[in-house]
């Protein structure tokens, strides 16, 4: 991954150098707010930055010696608003593994097709799936595996950016890179075959709940302080017009809260685990959450009402676990 930023500046002599990277963050962190001025020294190889009081000398190497970055090329690529990317990431990324044995699996499924592109990741717990518009739809649908450490970063980077977003990728697809107003991110893609994420995603359900997204968080949140001691699994009663969210501990204690909620079909009762919920119900922004199951041993569908481009799948844990 590489990132390249660039910064408005009165430049009196070109030139270009390398320094050492954490030692120049570390010292212009703790610069105070006043001008920097930056001289190379062609001949030690050393860039000299005073500001204010504060006087330092970087001994650095060429920057022929930096690797190659790709740049964009103009007319290359297909836009997205960057509000959007940054809320698509944001409901997406946190669900791929860290396993590194399973690498497909550390990324996220980028698909382009028609007017939209389309984001998932998985990590044989759960599924997080967005879609999100394009700007003007791509001639031909193809799709990309990016690391899921490039695109949190990029939503780092992305902040409160209002232009949109410029995504290009390099022949034969090997490289991605997203453009932003002064900062460009470049990030090798994933070599390998993503899961069929749709079929994951159950067709039907017995049971859907409806209830405040906000309220059911921080039930769990509480019912998370009892979990840690029992594989952070809490239970989830379902009854006509109410759910009741629990942990229990032998060691801890107990803690329930019951909810008032909108409930079709069948009651049930569900056990999943805490940090799960507590992740993709912290992604999401909407009033009110719905909650689609079958069976206390089929995987669960969390969906964010009155927004039909985002779904989450999440595999129960066993009841008899507790």
């Amino acid at each position: 991954m590489s990132i390249v930023h660039w910064v408005g500046a009165r430049v009196e002599t070109e030139g270009d150098i390398t320094v050492p990277a954490r030692n120049f963050i570390d010292l212009i962190n703790s610069l105070p707010p006043d001008q920097v001025n930056l001289a190379i020294d062609e001949v030690t190889l050393s860039l000299d930055l005073t500001c204010g009081t504060v006087k330092a000398s970087f001994r650095g190497i060429s920057a022929d010696e930096f690797p190659l970055v790709p740049e964009p090329q103009e007319g290359d690529g297909f836009s997205v608003e960057a509000a959007d990317l940054s809320t698509g990431l944001s409901q997406v990324t946190f669900a791929a593994s860290t396993d590194e044995s399973h690498p497909v699996l550390t990324g996220v499924l980028v698909e382009f097709e028609g007017d939209h592109m389309t984001m998932a990741a998985a990590d044989g717990f759960r599924l997080s799936l967005r879609s999100i518009p394009l700007i003007h739809p791509v001639p031909l649908p193809f799709s990309v595996i990016v690391p899921a450490r490039a695109l949190s970063e990029l939503m780092r980077v992305i902040g409160n950016q209002e232009e949109p977003v410029i995504i290009s990728t390099t022949h034969p697809h090997n490289q991605i890179l997203f453009q932003l107003t002064d900062t460009v991110l470049n990030s090798q893609l994933i070599d390998g075959s993503f899961p069929d994420v749709r079929r994951i995603i159950p067709a039907s359900c017995a049971t859907r709940v409806v209830l405040g997204r906000e309220e059911i968080l921080q039930a769990c949140k509480r019912a998370a302080i009892f979990a840690r001691d029992v594989a952070n699994i809490v239970t989830m009663t379902i009854e006509p017009g109410e759910v009741t969210v629990s942990a229990d501990s032998a060691e801890s204690g107990q803690g329930s809260t019951r909810l008032a909620a909108s409930v079709e079909g069948n009651g049930l009762e569900i056990a999943f685990n805490v940090r799960f919920l507590i992740d993709v119900l912290s992604a999401l922004d909407t009033p009110q959450i719905a909650l689609e199951l079958n069976s206390s041993t089929n995987p669960g569908v969390i969906k964010a009402v009155g927004d039909d481009a985002f779904v989450h799948v999440v595999m129960p844990m066993h009841l008899g676990h507790r």
